[in-house]
């Protein structure tokens, strides 16, 4: 009940946030990513010395993409605020859909979709997006360091037509009741998977990947459709819909998982290298060791 007090607030903020234009959100956001490029030392820091190593770009252009990235993040902090206030019909002026009939056909198998995506632009407005043009979006939700922050965003997320599964399930059987609706659902393949990870190479350096998304595609005999969502020069956003794919099973379901895991692993770095300050580059993508590097 201590922290209660964090939820009421992010709800009137939300609240004040719908009343503004979307052309002012877009500004305030772009004011809130300044001062926090300003105040987060740290991170600035470690996105700035990642990004010239992964991407081999000189001091000064990395600034600019970092820069930029800390501006739409600010401008995605607000959006996601202002996600109550949209309807279908707005939601079509602000988000497109680019290859719909990727995602049109998948769903029409009626197994359900697994959607490989990332930490890349307003992923927020990714799952909203999908939703308000009329795809069965479902999100399972895992307990996060601040239950607070995690009940406003699911309130969030179920307003604009997204279901939530219970975080008391484990993955798998949540993933499975999803299936069984024919539910379109998201993997964030992004990010450092720790020592149980598969390691591949990712811009240029292994990296322990996670190997949910090959399980379930495996186990569930869906089909994969990537699906990223990048913003328009104009304002609002695109997402970004490629050709349906699926886990093929070998001889060996080792090597067949992280076989998998390398082209998926690999859609997502090309998307990166597409647009490098849609990104979060703060990220410790590369923390976990492998056995080949020395700590």
């Amino acid at each position: 009940m201590k922290s209660s007090w964090q939820y009421f607030f992010l709800k009137i903020t939300s609240r004040l946030v719908c009343l503004l234009p979307y052309s002012w959100i877009l500004a305030l956001g772009k004011i809130l990513g300044r001062i926090y490029y300003r105040l987060a030392g740290r991170q600035r820091e470690r996105a700035l010395l990642q990004i010239k190593e992964r991407l081999g770009v000189p001091q000064g252009e990395a600034e600019q993409i970092i820069r930029r990235l800390f501006i739409k993040l600010g401008q995605t902090l607000l959006e996601v605020m202002y996600l109550p206030a949209l309807t279908p019909a707005t939601m079509e002026q602000y988000v497109e859909i680019e290859n719909r009939h990727y995602l049109d056909a998948a769903v029409a198998e009626g197994k359900g979709v697994a959607v490989l995506t990332a930490h890349i632009g307003n992923w927020e407005w990714l799952g909203a997006g999908l939703a308000m043009y009329g795809f069965p979006v479902a999100s399972i939700v895992k307990r996060q360091p601040n239950d607070q922050h995690t009940r406003i965003l699911n309130e969030i997320r179920q307003k604009v037509g997204i279901e939530i599964f219970s975080r008391g399930t484990t993955e798998l059987v949540a993933a499975a009741k999803a299936l069984k609706k024919g539910r379109v659902l998201g993997f964030f393949s992004d990010q450092d998977a720790g020592p149980n990870g598969i390691f591949v190479e990712f811009l240029g350096k292994p990296a322990s990947s996670p190997a949910g998304l090959a399980t379930f595609a495996r186990k569930f005999e869906v089909p994969v459709v990537p699906a990223f969502i990048v913003r328009r020069p104009e304002g609002g956003h695109r997402i970004i819909v490629g050709p349906a794919f699926r886990f093929v099973p070998g001889n060996d379901p080792a090597t067949d998982c992280r076989n998998f895991v390398a082209y998926t692993t690999k859609i997502i770095e090309q998307t990166i290298r597409s647009y490098p300050d849609e990104w979060l580059w703060f990220q410790k993508r590369w923390n976990t060791k492998w056995a080949g590097e020395q700590a």
